[in-house]
């Protein structure tokens, strides 16, 4: 099936044929849906912390930094904003220069001054137009505003990432990008006691050259301004990550030259990255959920109070690993047996002598742990986060996209209409064992949690295969903690219109 060229290819991209060959199975079996044992709710799986807890939470995190502990915040920032534009495309690219049935362009239009980009805009208009965009507007030219905003010709905000799209004005005049919210955001929860603050953006290497160019703009103002040293690094989706692509006959796809085709393996590509990056506690978070500096309280307070939380539990995992090495009696591992239910959701097969179950409670500790946000859900049931039933006869929680849940089994079903919470993938991550060696991550991977999706390439229809989801499957054997925090904190900019929400105007 492979030829000598696919071969070279393959070493040219550091994927073994093995690897193929499972990839193409995979095709031809499908991807399990989990076993699903409840949706995680307050009490079942997710944690309401009191002020009072939250406050602790804070202490415990500020000491740790005055401590001398390390993190690293990452920023996964590869995906273009082409999917934030969609409707503007469609309008753009129609026949007319009526809004009529495009609520989205005539949202924009008649707010086109809010946007930190209008300046800008104006601008490119003038030069490209010899008109602004108030002339523009009265001529009733409104595809040629919008075409200003995304095309090559205009400011190409359409083929951009979306970590370099002008996001929020100031009062000042400035404006700022997510990367450039991402950094000042670093600095409020994540300063080291030594005055550093270390981010790292996961980034396509179309757009390499552009993040470094905008880094090399702003880092020295944010250094004189908050008087700390900033350490920012960037890496890409390496070329051993990407998926090969099959016919619908779970066969190779091949271009028209008759080479391999393969594609991106989704963000759960992105665990490999996280494994390069030497810190003990890394910060997750996605480059688009961010808030200028007037709105950024809430953020701050409970990234301050996850970073503590994760810490308190690190803490308790240390000390009773340590306990574990010595004779423990019967009524204190049922003890510690009840703080990894009550914590992690970890229940137990019952009957389980002694041995077997400080065993288990051994082999559970001894992994990377993770705390994850949870934001109630104010909209429709899905994907979030769940208890599961693992093979070995015990629970966990897990954070689960809907295509991970059947569809045709009404347990599962009612399980999503009774889910509470979602995931705004807002984590902090321990990646370091007790005794403060690394981890290596790909170990507690599930392989069986990826996903089957349908592209084309050319015209031509083909199956794409997506690795298990970094917060999914990628961190799916991890020691898993979950806390409620409030809506206020997720402010994700999905299309252009978000930009006009309150939570990314000015004050």
């Amino acid at each position: 099936m492979l030829t000598n060229d696919d071969l070279l290819n393959l070493q040219h991209r550091g994927i073994s044929a093995q690897q193929v060959a499972e990839q193409l199975k995979c095709f031809e079996t499908g991807f399990p849906y989990l076993s699903l044992q409840a949706a995680a709710t307050p009490g079942n799986g997710i944690t309401v912390l009191t002020s009072e807890q939250e406050h602790d939470a804070i202490k415990r995190w500020d000491r740790y930094l005055a401590s001398g502990g390390e993190v690293i915040k990452m920023v996964p920032a590869s995906g273009a904003a082409s999917r934030m534009f969609k409707a503007m495309f469609e309008f753009a690219d129609g026949d007319t220069d009526s809004t009529d049935g495009n609520k989205a362009a005539e949202e924009v239009l008649d707010h086109i001054d809010r946007f930190a980009f209008f300046d800008d805009l104006n601008a490119v208009l003038i030069k490209t137009l010899g008109k602004d965009v108030d002339k523009l507007l009265k001529e009733g030219r409104n595809r040629d505003i919008i075409k200003g905003i995304i095309s090559p010709e205009g400011l190409n905000y359409g083929n951009l990432p979306k970590g370099l799209l002008k996001f929020h004005a100031y009062s000042d005049g400035h404006s700022r990008t997510p990367l450039e919210e991402q950094l000042a955001e670093g600095a409020q929860m994540a300063r080291t006691a030594d005055g550093k603050v270390r981010v790292h953006f996961t980034v396509s290497a179309d757009h390499r050259d552009r993040f470094n160019a905008m880094l090399a703009e702003v880092l020295p103002e944010l250094e004189h301004k908050t008087g700390l040293r900033y350490e920012v690094t960037l890496s890409e989706q390496k070329p051993s990550t990407d998926t090969i692509a099959a016919n619908d006959d779970n066969t190779p796809f091949r271009d028209d030259s008759g080479a391999l085709v393969f594609r991106p393996g989704g963000h759960g590509a992105l665990i490999q990255n996280l494994n390069d990056l030497d810190a003990a506690v890394v910060f997750i978070k996605n480059i688009d959920n961010v808030v200028p500096d007037h709105h950024r309280k809430p953020t701050v307070h409970y990234k301050r109070v996850l970073g503590g939380y994760l810490m308190e539990i690190h803490d308790q995992v240390a000390a009773i690993t340590a306990e574990l090495k010595t004779d423990v009696t019967h009524e204190r591992l049922a003890e510690i047996a009840d703080y990894l239910t009550k914590t992690f959701c970890i229940k137990f097969p019952a009957n389980l002598d002694d041995n077997s179950m400080k065993g288990i409670i051994i082999e559970k500790l001894n992994r990377p742990i993770r705390v994850c946000g949870m934001v109630r859900n104010e909209g429709e049931p899905g994907g979030g986060p769940y208890v599961v039933n693992e093979p070995d006869g015990t629970t966990s929680l897990q954070i689960l996209e809907s295509t991970q849940i059947d569809k045709a089994d009404d347990r599962a079903v009612a399980m999503m209409q009774q889910s509470t919470h979602f995931n705004p993938v807002d984590l902090v991550c321990y990646i370091k064992d007790v005794d403060g060696q690394k981890f290596n991550l790909p170990d507690y991977v599930d392989p069986s949690t990826g996903f089957i999706s349908s592209k084309s390439l050319h015209g031509k229809s083909l199956k794409a295969l997506e690795l298990p989801g970094l917060w999914n499957g990628a961190m799916s054997r991890w020691l898993t903690a979950m806390i409620e925090v409030p809506v206020s904190t997720f402010n994700p900019v999905k299309t252009i219109n978000d930009l006009l929400r309150p939570a990314h105007q000015q004050a």
